[in-house]
This record gives structure tokens, C-alpha cells and sequence, in this order.
């Protein structure tokens, strides 16, 4: 059923791309882009999110719910929907209260983040979001700041947010082998942390390089 907000907010986007079928969550997807990042990766592959070399497109929920509805069909019958990405989509959290009343609960969310961000954001939809694909670089503070220029206590708080509030099976934890800053004995380290958190999904794979 689709619901109207009441308070009207929007949010900057740099893309929106259909028909998305496993990378971004069960069944077919559309992957929803949101300028901004807190983050500054060497080899980001998105850097047009921060760094403004692409003007963002300013939605509210009811314009972005006007754009994606056309794949409903395909969001129910395969148990899809809309996976948040960008940029980092829980600096929006509001937007994606006020998307999630417009669309109902039919559709799945996704949500794409590195989780560093304020707890709140994520305390406040961490109840309306079916599935969290978490990139965490690598846990080692050092090898984390040097990557990314930010620390990581952040992450770490809100990695123990999803390990309590959310089922392990609908969380996948993506950590990626970054030339020049982690070594295998750096993933080996993560994957046990996380594991030990009690994370179940973890996917480690090869990061291509794309110096900024």
C-alpha cells in the first residue's frame, strides 16, 4: 500500500540504474546512488559522490518512488527492490524512513555502506532496512585511516549495532584485498574479528585498483 509523508526532505543523487540482478541484494534491483561520503579511498570508485566533478540530482521520496515503481512487478516477483548505495547512503537516514512509508513493505531494501557514520543514523532505520552489504575496508585502524583518512571507531560501534538488532543472515560483510595497504595476514585478522562478532557472510575478493 502506498503511503504519503507529511514532511518533505530530499537528497542528492549522482545515479540510478535498473534491472541489477545479484550484486546488490536478492532478485532484481535497482541501485539507488546518493551523493556524499564521509570517506576518501585512495581507489574509490565512485569519486564523483564526493568530490563534485558530477552535479547531484535533488529528489524527495516521492519523486525517487515516481522514478523506480515502473519495476514493481519485477521487485515482487523476485523478491527484489531498491538497494541504497552511493556515496553513503546512511548519511540520509530521514530520505529512507520517508521512501520506505511511501513504498510500503513489499519491496526489499538494501542498504550499500561502509557504517561510518553517526549511530543514530543508523539506529534509526536499522528496523525498516531487509539487508545491510557492509564494506569495511579492513578492521586494522591503521591500515583503515590510511585508506580511507578517517578512523574507524565508528564502524566498529556499528558493526556490534548490527551484530545485536539485526539476523547475521541478512548482513553480508564484504572485505576487500586493497594493493598497497592490506596483506593477507591483514584480511586473515578481519575475517576472524567478524567472525568472532558473529557474522556469517563474508565476502573477501580482489579489489582493482583506480587511483584518484
Amino acid at each position: 500500500m502506498k503511503h504519503t509523508s507529511t514532511e518533505k526532505v530530499s537528497a542528492p543523487f549522482i545515479g540510478i540504474e535498473r534491472h541489477r540482478i545479484v550484486t546488490d541484494g536478492d532478485g532484481v534491483t535497482t541501485l539507488v546512488a546518493f551523493a556524499g561520503c564521509p570517506l576518501r579511498c585512495k581507489f574509490c570508485l565512485n569519486p564523483h559522490s564526493w568530490n563534485g566533478s558530477v552535479e547531484p540530482l535533488f529528489l524527495t521520496p516521492e519523486e525517487l518512488y515516481e522514478r523506480v515503481k515502473i519495476d514493481q512487478l519485477y521487485f515482487l516477483a523476485t523478491g527484489g527492490g531498491v538497494t541504497f548505495g552511493g556515496g553513503e547512503p546512511l548519511l540520509y537516514p530521514e530520505f529512507i524512513q520517508q521512501f520506505r512509508k511511501i513504498c510500503g513493505t513489499e519491496w526489499n531494501i538494501s542498504i550499500e555502506t561502509s557504517l561510518n557514520v553517526p549511530q543514530e543514523n543508523l539506529g534509526d532505520i536499522i528496523s525498516i532496512v531487509n539487508h545491510y552489504i557492509v564494506d569495511i575496508k579492513d578492521l586494522n585502524p591503521i591500515i583503515y585511516y590510511k585508506y580511507t583518512g578517517k578512523y574507524n571507531n565508528a564502524v566498529i560501534k556499528n558493526l556490534q549495532i548490527l551484530k545485536e538488532k539485526v539476523n547475521a543472515e541478512n548482513i553480508i560483510i564484504r572485505v576487500p584485498h586493497i594493493q598497497g595497504y592490506n596483506q593477507k595476514d591483514d584480511i586473515r585478522q578481519s575475517i576472524e574479528n567478524l567472525t568472532g562478532m558473529g557474522f556469517i557472510h563474508i565476502n573477501e575478493f580482489e579489489y582493482i585498483p583506480k587511483q584518484l
